[in-house]
């Protein structure tokens, strides 16, 4: 090219700018540039984002951005920062547009948040590039002597992939005194030249003539191609060939095979033999595309289809045929043949899908533009013009923006959960005849939003526990379900904060928050707590999250870890309850009641007498009682629950048959309980064992205690024999105990006249009176008391003082706490088999009885 063409490139820049400010503002949606072919990367084209008023900082987040058909080249690209378009690569006119005329390049941008769509047409100008050139650098043209002046012979052109003026502009012809030039303009406005003879020739005188022809093209600055014409002259030919017309013009479809007649040229030559014999060929001139989709036959004159037609390339082709005999001053004659193509609807239109917006959000509101289509048919015409349609039940529609382009935006709210993707068929169909029709199909997934809560499978749970259970171990698990996707599914679990008899709830139970399985974090007791509910939080990872609660029921299931507890009667410190029975009861008499469930009589002295109701616990006789019958009654009555496995609790009774019931019922007698019936657990027989230990070691201080102090008074009496001290004593409780069981024994305090402090317990035997002894309430003078009433203890000391008939005065005391009556017994008694025979006594009220008799004192109620 050189530096003239380098020149020639800035001054049509200089133009191509000057252009662009000349034309003005262009108008929103449609702008259109110009740029030289040939540019650098990274030449200035236009500043779009002062152009279309759109805010520098925010492209980059907007996307803006040049959308292009699939495999395009990418000749230019827009800069984010600063909203310019550049060049990206060489662009080369004659390469991008083959054809001549104008070069457009039509770019489609876009910018979202909101979305918008701009055309742009950017228009390649040409520049001086390349300059003319032959075919070849020397030609020769073969000119009879006998050729009449101005008898015209068509030359080569030029060939210049340049257009407009930058293409092969005019012809010159060196000097000469036999031919001129003269500049043809074809069709399509290309230029050839033609030699005219000015001069007659001589074959004789001068046989050969060198002439140079140029070809200049009107570019700036002007270039230029030559090639040497070399002219010879034949002897004379008589006549030569003649075509039926000088031009000739014929239809073809675009779609004719190869092989296909396009026309039958007939020329004809008057002269015979060898001069009479035409040959047909393409003139010089002829372009080398026409001699790449024709031929001609040689000897029949026929051109023929060789190439493969486009009317979109080129719709019209000029031929240039000539016609020589074959003798030896053969001149040929020329015609043109201008072949017009007819379009036909050979090109099915070109769908390109541009995504914009994939995948959408499912909240998007509807109008939402989702995809850019751009629609092209090459053929002209109706078959050229399309429709595009999508298919049906989808809620998506085409608008059209710009011509062939059209917009795929939504119709209606669209919701992923129903519907996650959409295949959108879209069809572009021409107007030719048959209609072509192209299908293509635009996959559209849908992006998923938090727009679903989390559900729990069931609305509440139940949830059953055994007590005792252990903690930590797991009770339940709770599960929830979200048609959302991806982390707006993803669930935690949690336990609502809350307070469970006075605690916090997270200290009964937790909940794993991924897997919603739950823990009891302590063990349950039912005794203690027999149900309770907790709200469980099941919340989605999504912004903002979403959550649902549900009510799980926690019910305690009792397990039988606790047996059966005697209410009624209560046996206190390891005693048994007594009760007094009427000798004269009859069969079904009420005894007392054992409130407890299920109560079996497990022991007694004689099962013939008494039954236990298993319902309501009633104790009743079964007969009347007879002489033989003990006047003491032991009775065990198990409770048994119903569990699994059954646990029992025992209660034992001791009922004293009595003649004539008292008033009023004492309260129970205490008797302490044999091991084996009080209480079956191991606990029981320790501290059985622990308090039968303290007390014998309790008992043996006391009797040494007394032995050295019995030995001491002795040494300050100076006497032989021991005699216990005298002193006040006070009531001794005497317990029996039942048959079998070891014998009872009776405590007396008193206190030594020598130190009111010092207390000793005396340790004696104790022996009921016989059956045949007389009721004391039957004696003269003493008043009895009620008959329910029953004595709390007697009190009896056989340490008294010598009597008559070497009797011994025995004090004893009866109390009746129901009626407030006590008796004193201070009289002579006699021992009959080692017992102790008990006198009848008078009856008086306890209120200050201790007082009136002098040397009693009552520790009994200390």
């Amino acid at each position: 090219m050189g530096a003239g063409a380098g020149s020639g490139r800035g001054q049509l820049f200089l133009r191509s700018l000057l252009f662009l400010l000349l034309a003005g503002p262009p108008a929103r949606g449609q702008l259109r540039y110009a740029v030289p072919e040939e540019l650098e990367h990274g030449a200035f084209v236009a500043n779009l984002g002062e152009d279309l008023g759109l805010d520098v900082s925010t492209l980059s987040a907007r996307r803006f951005r040049i959308v292009s058909r699939a495999g395009a080249r990418q000749h230019l690209e827009v800069n984010l920062e600063n909203g310019i378009l550049f060049v990206n690569e060489r662009i080369d006119r004659e390469e991008v547009c083959e054809a001549g005329g104008t070069c457009l390049l039509h770019l489609q941008l876009l910018v979202e948040s909101p979305l918008e769509l701009y055309r742009v047409e950017v228009e390649v100008l040409d520049i001086n590039d390349h300059a003319p050139t032959f075919p070849w650098q020397e030609y020769v043209l073969e000119v009879a002597e006998s050729a009449v002046l101005g008898a015209r012979f068509p030359l080569e052109s030029a060939q210049d992939p340049d257009v407009g003026t930058n293409s092969v502009h005019t012809y010159r012809l060196s000097p000469n005194g036999f031919f001129s030039l003269e500049v043809q303009t074809r069709s399509d406005a290309s230029k050839f030249a033609e030699l005219v003879l000015e001069r007659a020739l001589d074959r004789e005188q001068q046989r050969v003539h060198r002439v140079l022809l140029t070809a200049l093209d009107g570019g700036v600055p002007e270039r230029s191609g030559t090639a040497h014409i070399l002219v010879t002259v034949l002897d004379a030919n008589d006549n030569v060939p003649a075509f039926d017309q000088p031009s000739y013009g014929v239809s073809l479809p675009e779609d004719a095979p190869a092989g296909t007649l396009v026309i039958q040229l007939n020329a004809t030559d008057l002269d015979e033999g060898p001069n009479g014999e035409i040959e047909y060929s393409f003139s010089g001139h002829a372009p080398p595309r026409v001699r790449e989709l024709f031929h001609v036959e040689p000897r029949s004159g026929q051109v023929l289809l060789k190439g493969r037609l486009d009317y979109e390339r080129a719709s019209l082709h000029e031929l240039y045929v000539q016609a020589k005999d074959r003798g030896p001053s053969a001149v040929a004659v020329h015609c043109r043949v201008l072949v017009h193509l007819l379009d036909v609807n050979d090109n099915a239109p070109e769908v390109t899908l541009t995504s914009v917006s994939t995948p959408v959000l499912e909240d998007a509101p509807p109008g939402t533009v989702i995809a850019v289509i751009s629609v092209q048919d090459r053929d002209s015409g109706d078959n050229g013009r399309v429709s595009c349609e999508v298919g049906p039940n989808v809620p998506f529609e085409l608008r059209s923006s710009f011509r062939n382009y059209y917009t795929l935006v939504t119709t209606q709210a669209l919701d992923r959960e129903v519907v996650p993707e959409y295949n959108v068929s879209i069809t572009a169909r021409d107007m030719g005849s048959p209609a072509l029709l192209t299908r293509s199909t635009l996959t559209i997934p849908v992006s998923d939003v938090n727009d679903n809560a989390p559900r729990f499978l069931q609305p509440s749970y139940s949830v059953y526990v055994m007590e005792n259970n252990a903690p930590g171990a797991s009770i339940c698990s709770v599960s929830a379900l979200d048609p959302d996707c991806q982390q707006n599914a993803y669930l935690s679990y949690s336990i609502a904060d809350g307070h469970i008899h006075g605690m916090p709830v997270g200290t009964y139970v937790s909940i794993n928050s991924d897997s919603g399985h739950m823990y009891a974090l302590r063990s349950l007791d039912y005794e203690q707590i027999r149900s309770f509910q907790i709200q469980v939080q099941a919340q989605d990872a999504g912004f903002p999250p979403l959550s649902a609660n549900v009510t799980v029921h926690i019910f305690v299931l009792d397990q039988n870890d606790n047996a059966p507890v005697i209410v009624s009667p209560m046996p206190l410190n390891g005693s048994v309850a007594t009760e007094l029975v009427p000798r004269s009861a009859r069969p079904g008499y009420l005894v007392g009641t054992v409130s407890a469930v299920d109560a079996d009589l497990l022991q007694a002295t004689d099962f013939t007498l008494f039954s236990v109701a298993p319902d309501t616990g009633e104790l009743r006789t079964l007969r009347s009682f007879l002489e033989q019958d003990a006047s003491r009654q032991q009775l065990v009555v198990q409770v048994r629950d119903g569990g699994q496995p059954a646990l029992s609790a025992t209660v034992s009774l001791l009922l004293s048959v009595v003649e004539t019931m008292p008033q009023t019922l004492s309260d129970f007698s205490e008797f302490s309980l044999p091991p084996e019936v009080s209480s079956s657990s191991p606990l029981t027989l320790y501290l059985l064992v622990s308090l039968g230990s303290i007390s014998f070691t309790f008992l043996l201080a006391i009797l040494i205690l007394t032995a050295i102090r019995c030995r001491g008074e002795r040494r300050s009496r100076q006497g032989d024999s021991c005699s216990p001290p005298r002193c006040r004593t006070t009531a001794a409780t005497c317990l029996d105990v039942p048959a079998g069981g070891p014998p009872g024994y009776c405590y007396k305090v008193c206190l030594g006249p020598e130190s009111a402090q010092s207390d000793f317990m005396f340790l004696k035997p104790c022996s009921p009176p016989r059956n045949n002894e007389k009721d004391p309430g039957k004696m003269t003078g003493i008043k009895p008391p009620e008959a329910e009433d029953k004595p709390r203890s007697t009190s009896v000391s056989q340490e008294g003082e010598e009597g008559p008939e070497g009797n011994r005065l025995i004090p004893c005391c009866l109390s009746f706490p129901r009626t407030g009556m006590c008796c004193l017994i201070l009289h002579k008694g006699h021992r009959e088999n080692g017992d102790v025979v008990l006198h009848p006594c008078l009856l008086k009220p306890c209120a200050g009885f201790f007082d009136r008799v002098p040397g009693l004192i009552d520790r009994g109620s200390q």
